[in-house]
């Protein structure tokens, strides 16, 4: 039984439970409820998945945790117990799971969405690369899972978006009202001049970290085992290349070469440790959506980057990139090796990677910006729904169809 206290009450309903040494998603789930956390919110986490040995502590933290089930009335039960006063969805899927049951037994709570990214978006394009076939705005809508994240946008009272391309998006292809979205990147501390970094000459070897869970990491290594590193490595024999991630499949620790210097490393147990003294991160990523965790992090430890298009975007704005943005193999090798080798152009990379962080991703900004929404729509919720009338379409249509799904699919469990 949880009792309602004076404060406000947060609930995150969550697709996996935290990992932030582990994934990008994890990282972006904690600097979600830090927020909650520093207002004073009593925060509970709950979530469907099994823990992992990797699995944040949240109770150490000070939140509270609960685990569920799907497609089991014992939900109804805690939620409404809980009474939240938001409702945090992490990732679409969990709103498909739980939104209706939430919107019966608390139709009160704020009903937020944490897209991570467009999984749409993300799953089309790699439908897309795997056919050798140009990505189209008209294949992602004609998706079925389009269909789907977008409904749960609709169904949701506010949804946040981590890349400036996907907010374009969703607002000038899809035409979603803008009030039902918001453009909130990764939150991180402001560089100052007092940051010490390690010194170009301080520095050695490239880097690349990437979740073997997460198919664009997988092919990234693949392109630099097969195409890029021995290029690299021809020009600068001395250099190696560390590969950092947890969960790399076999396939990927088979690719381990001291020969060669390729370095498959594993999972890091301090991202910042090692991308700190790196001196150039390498993205070759050729498909996915959002923005990448891996490139905000090389900014915050002053380690310039080469990536892809796609690498970067939706990331830098009309700002320079931290580095360079290359999609042909061999300008993508000369500029690794112009990074490594020209210390005064590493040295402005890393000062634009500064300028990056500071100006589109730095935290108390970024959280006052949320902040006022959340208060905003806490205190106009009834016309904020009322405007939204497609949302009201789909909890009234499309969520009857989930939520007899689910009721026949408890009922059928009980059997």
């Amino acid at each position: 039984m949880y009792l309602k206290k004076n404060t406000q009450t947060l609930l995150v309903i969550a697709l996996v439970w935290p990992e932030p040494a582990s994934t990008a998603a994890g990282v972006r789930m904690m600097q979600l409820l830090e927020v909650f956390k520093k207002q004073g919110y009593s925060i509970t986490i709950a979530s469907a998945a099994s823990r992992s040995e990797y699995s944040a502590d949240v109770e150490l933290l000070g939140y509270n945790s609960q685990d569920i089930k799907m497609n089991d009335a014992s939900f109804d039960v805690f939620v409404k117990d809980l009474n939240p006063d938001v409702v945090l969805f992490d990732r679409f899927l969990t709103e498909e799971q739980f939104g209706w049951r939430v919107a019966e037994n608390c139709p009160d709570a704020l009903r937020i969405l944490d897209t991570e990214d467009l999984h749409s978006l993300r799953h089309v394009r790699e439908q897309c690369f795997k056919k050798d076939v140009p990505f189209t705005t008209d294949a992602w809508l004609i998706d079925d899972k389009t269909k789907r994240e977008i409904a749960s946008i609709y169904r949701c009272d506010l949804s946040l978006i981590i890349s400036s391309y996907e907010l374009e998006l969703l607002t000038d292809v899809i035409k979603i009202d803008e009030s039902l979205l918001l453009l909130l990147p990764f939150m991180v501390d402001e560089i100052t001049d007092d940051t010490k970094w390690n010194s170009f000459n301080e520095r050695t070897d490239f880097i690349f970290i990437g979740g073997g869970k997460h198919a664009p990491n997988i092919d990234a290594v693949k392109c630099l085992k097969t195409t890029i590193w021995p290029l690299v490595h021809k020009q600068l024999p001395e250099a190696k290349l560390h590969v950092y991630g947890a969960y790399l499949p076999q396939q990927i620790l088979e690719m381990h070469n001291p020969a060669t210097g390729f370095l498959v490393e594993g999972r890091a147990e301090a991202v910042d440790d090692v991308m700190s003294t790196a001196k150039v991160c390498l993205a070759p990523l050729r498909f996915g959506a959002g923005i990448k965790g891996k490139l905000i992090s090389a900014m915050q430890n002053g380690t310039p980057s080469v990536t892809t298009t796609l690498g970067a975007e939706g990331m830098a704005g009309i700002l320079d990139w931290n580095g360079y943005i290359e999609n042909d193999h061999t300008a993508f090798v000369a500029a690794a090796v112009r990074l490594y080798t020209v210390k005064d152009t590493w040295q402005q990379s890393q000062n634009q990677g500064k300028t990056l962080i500071n100006t589109l991703y730095a935290k108390t900004s970024l959280e006052s910006v949320f902040l006022e929404k959340v208060t905003q729509l806490q205190k106009n919720l009834t016309h904020h729904r009322a405007q939204n009338f497609t949302g009201s379409l789909l909890q009234h249509q499309a969520m009857t169809a989930t939520k007899f799904m689910g009721k026949w699919i408890e009922e059928k469990n009980k059997v």
